[in-house]
């Protein structure tokens, strides 16, 4: 006589076979990104990382102003008036990748901020040397910029939009140009080192979204 499997005794045996059959699954790659993705995030990555090694050097080449370094607890109020008085715009916004700052958000952000840099360095190296290599660097990093949005064919949204400079027309002296010099710079830091977050959380954000599959 065949003994008869109860309803509770099937439903556990599913749950078992989807369990094995769901582990025993392959992986997919960490990058579930297109090649070119990843090539390109890696060139910017190797980017970001010279630019953050060159430039306390070209801070020291160009700065000649008491009281300007790159240590943040030096700054003022006075400072920070000026920032304001120049008209220099404020770092572009890389939050952690969610359901709210999507991929497209985060690269687009990046393409705006190294669209912003590339626009301050070149107004203040035609007031002093000492930038030209920075501006290569940000150049070529724009540059691999576009291609990961090219790769998975994101498109500009209003955070992609640069605000307008309109820094030559009040560097009225050599102190103003060196506080633009030293807040620009110190903002590239700080922008280089959200980039490197950035591109680490989109590295996590692809092994989560490969591991399940």
């Amino acid at each position: 006589m065949t003994a008869r499997v109860s309803p509770t005794a099937t439903a556990l045996l599913h749950c078992f076979l989807f369990v094995v059959l769901v582990q025993s699954a392959p992986i997919s790659p960490a990058s579930d990104s297109p090649p070119a993705f990843r090539e390109a995030a890696e060139r910017v990555k190797m980017l970001v990382e010279k630019i953050l090694r060159d430039l306390p050097a070209a801070h020291a080449t160009v700065i000649n102003t008491e009281g300007l370094t790159l240590d943040p607890s030096t700054q003022t109020t006075n400072l920070q008036m000026m920032v304001t008085s120049l008209g220099i715009p404020n770092i572009p916004v890389l939050k952690p990748l969610s359901e709210r700052f999507t991929l497209d958000m985060c690269v687009s952000r990046m393409s705006a901020g190294g669209r912003l840099y590339q626009g301050l360095l070149g107004v203040l190296s035609e007031r002093l040397s000492g930038l030209t290599d920075l501006q290569a660097d940000v150049r070529d990093l724009l540059t691999h910029i576009r291609k990961m949005k090219e790769a998975t064919q994101i498109g500009a949204d209003s955070s992609d939009e640069i605000q307008s400079l309109d820094l030559a027309s009040r560097l009225h002296g050599n102190y103003e140009v060196q506080v633009a010099v030293h807040v620009t710079l110190t903002q590239l830091r700080s922008f280089c080192h959200d980039l490197i977050r950035s591109l680490r959380a989109v590295a996590a954000y692809r092994l989560r979204a490969a591991g399940t599959l």
